[in-house]
Order: structure tokens, then sequence, then C-alpha cells
């Protein structure tokens, strides 16, 4: 990968991770006035940005790796890779920030991007169009599932919080 598609990813990975961000904190502010330590949003932030960048640049990766038992031909070697014009869309994808009309445009944006992962696809393994759409699906809804998990996970750790001692 470029210098400037790792840079790209970067990008993608901050924008998607405000995007879920900032409509937690917005609803958090107007039900309750206490704040959140800078500190403490900062390292949310970047912590989901280093995740989701690297769950958008492991997505072509798995789609190649589930390629060979969805019908690939065995001489071929899918080379599915990120590119500057393919990631770019990416970067937009904090329009999930907004209530109502950003989960309909973020999933076409998404739809979007994999349409160009598959198009990338289908011209290194001649795979028929089902297939690699099906690559292209099950590994982008597998990380989407695993990172949805992992973020419920810690969703309910942090809420329950740490064991408070009782009262004497």
């Amino acid at each position: 990968m470029s210098p400037a598609v790792i840079a790209l990813l970067i990008l993608a990975g901050l924008s998607e991770s405000a995007g879920r961000i900032l409509p937690l904190l917005s609803r958090r502010a107007s039900t309750s006035r206490a704040e959140i330590p800078k500190p403490i949003l900062f390292g949310l932030l970047l912590t989901g940005a280093v995740i989701d960048g690297a769950v958008f640049a492991l997505w072509p990766v798995c789609a190649s790796l589930i390629a060979p038992y969805l019908g690939a031909p065995a001489t071929a070697t899918p080379a599915v890779t990120w590119t500057e014009s393919l990631v770019a869309p990416l970067v937009v994808a904090a329009i999930i920030a907004f209530p109502l009309i950003g989960p309909l445009l973020h999933g076409l944006l998404i739809f979007g991007v994999g349409l160009g992962l598959l198009d990338q696809l289908l011209d290194s393994t001649g795979m028929s169009w089902p297939a690699g759409a099906a690559c292209i699906a099950v590994a982008g809804v597998g990380l989407a599932a695993s990172v949805g998990l992992v973020r419920t996970l810690v969703g309910r750790v942090v809420m329950i919080g740490p064991k408070q001692e009782p009262a004497r």
C-alpha cells in the first residue's frame, strides 16, 4: 500500500469514528450536563480511528482469502488492494452522524466502495459476478459484525463500570 492510501485509510477511520462518537455526545449532552473529560474523548476517538482504519484495510484482504472458497480459479491469485480512488469515498463516512439520513447514505457509500472492490476482484480472478459479490459481501458483513460485537461488548463494560464497595 502506498503512503497516500495509508493516510486515507487513517482519515477514513477517523471520520468513521467521529461519525460514531458525535451522535452519542450530542444525545448525552441533551440528557445530562455531565461532561466527558477531553483526554478520554480523544482517546476513544483515536482508538476508534485505528480500529476502523484497520477494518477498512482488512476488507480486501478478507475478500481475497474468501475468493478461493467461492469459486476463484486455483491458478488465479486475487490481488485486491486499496487504491486512492477506492478509499477516498470512505473519508466521507462521517455522514452517519446525521441521525435520520446518515445510515442510508452510509450504506450507499459502503455499497459503492464494495462495487469498486468487486471490479478489482473480478479483474484479478475471472470469477463470476455473483461469486465475487458474495466474497466482497461476506468479508464486509463479517468485519462489520465483528466490530459491532466488540463495540457492544465495550459499551456494556463501560456502562457497568467498576464494581463499587457497599457502604458500611
